[in-house]
């Protein structure tokens, strides 16, 4: 199972203050065409801090590195370390502008590259029946804003 692509970043994350915006390559900016019909995007990131082998092999860890939470599989968390370092954030589009994408509640570090954005259509990541583990804060179950 050793089959190889490669992942482009099309963009990164900016910080200032308390202002966040992605920054997208302006070779890609055709590409945000109608983005602004939306309130809401899913922002496919990449955690390139925890690049590293060691990282890439922790496959176990407690939620939100609190040992009092139960240990988990990486997969059934968002945690920063796993095989391949793709995270993705529901954050709230506050303005285009040209190539920069203005956001609220991306919870990336800043110039984190951007592999992917998608607009976010709730019929297409919601169901009546979900289910969630107990170790989940109450506040993490509801529906995202």
């Amino acid at each position: 199972m050793q089959n190889y692509f490669k992942i482009y970043p099309l963009g990164r994350v900016i910080q200032t203050g308390s202002k966040t915006w992605v920054e997208i390559d302006p070779a890609f900016a055709p590409a945000l065409l109608g983005i602004e019909d939306f309130s809401h995007l899913v922002i496919l990131y990449w955690f390139d801090r925890n690049d590293t082998t060691e990282k890439r092999r922790i496959l176990q860890v407690h939620p939100r590195s609190d040992p009092a939470k139960p240990l988990r599989g990486v997969f059934a968390t968002h945690a920063p370390v796993r095989p391949n370092l793709i995270a993705t954030c529901l954050c709230r589009l506050v303005a285009v502008e040209n190539n920069r994408l203005h956001v609220e509640g991306l919870d990336a570090l800043p110039e984190s590259p951007v592999v992917d954005i998608k607009p976010y259509i709730p019929p297409s990541l919601t169901t009546d029946k979900v289910r969630l583990p107990d170790w989940l804060e109450p506040n993490t179950k509801s529906a995202p804003g």
